[in-house]
């Protein structure tokens, strides 16, 4: 099922989301959805708070463009991305690599704004997975990209507070109006 995507100015997006501690039936049936969701939605992530849900759960999938990343390791090994992907994880912890780039970024939640972020090339991911299983996750590029940014959405942060403070500065009037279009939606 689509889920309705919480648009920014709703107050879930800026929350810190609760730990799950059990995966039940509801949980595995909202992360189906919410793959649902992001796919409709042409998107390559989707956080639980983006559907109005504070927890600690996202999905990510970025097998529409194998080239996006140049390694990918689950628990020391290498892995394909077919074998890993729609990733749906719960109680995310990230370590960082050194380096940093930017790279153009937007948000299912905040409609029609692209903006540079500039975020560590590598992740290492402890990820649980519905199934029980905990696992090491390290990679780069795109798919490195999309697990900060949810796991960004389970901290109640946005990519707009990444930017650069000029970027932001210029983003200022654009955020303000789309925060006003969405909350009279309601």
């Amino acid at each position: 099922m689509v889920l309705e995507i919480k648009q920014y100015g709703d107050p879930v997006l800026r929350k810190k989301c609760r730990r799950i501690t059990e995966v039940t039936d509801e949980i595995r049936e909202l992360s189906e959805n919410m793959i649902e969701t992001m796919v409709d939605a042409n998107g390559v992530g989707l956080a639980a708070p983006q559907v109005g849900i504070d927890l600690r759960l996202a999905v990510v999938d970025v097998a529409h463009d194998p080239e996006s990343i140049t390694y990918l390791k689950v628990d020391g090994k290498v892995v394909e991305l077919e074998e890993v992907m729609p990733l749906v994880f719960i109680n995310p912890e990230l370590e960082f690599g050194k380096e940093k780039e930017l790279g153009r970024e937007g948000c299912l939640s905040i409609q029609g704004v692209l903006s540079e972020v500039k975020r560590p090339i590598d992740v290492i991911a402890t990820l649980e997975l519905l199934d029980g299983r905990v696992i090491k996750l390290e990679t780069d590029g795109l798919l490195a990209r999309a697990i900060q940014h949810e796991v960004d959405h389970l901290n109640g942060v946005l990519f707009t507070d990444r930017v650069p403070p000029a970027t932001k500065l210029s983003l200022k009037r654009r955020l303000k109006r789309l925060q006003e279009e969405n909350l009279m939606g309601d």
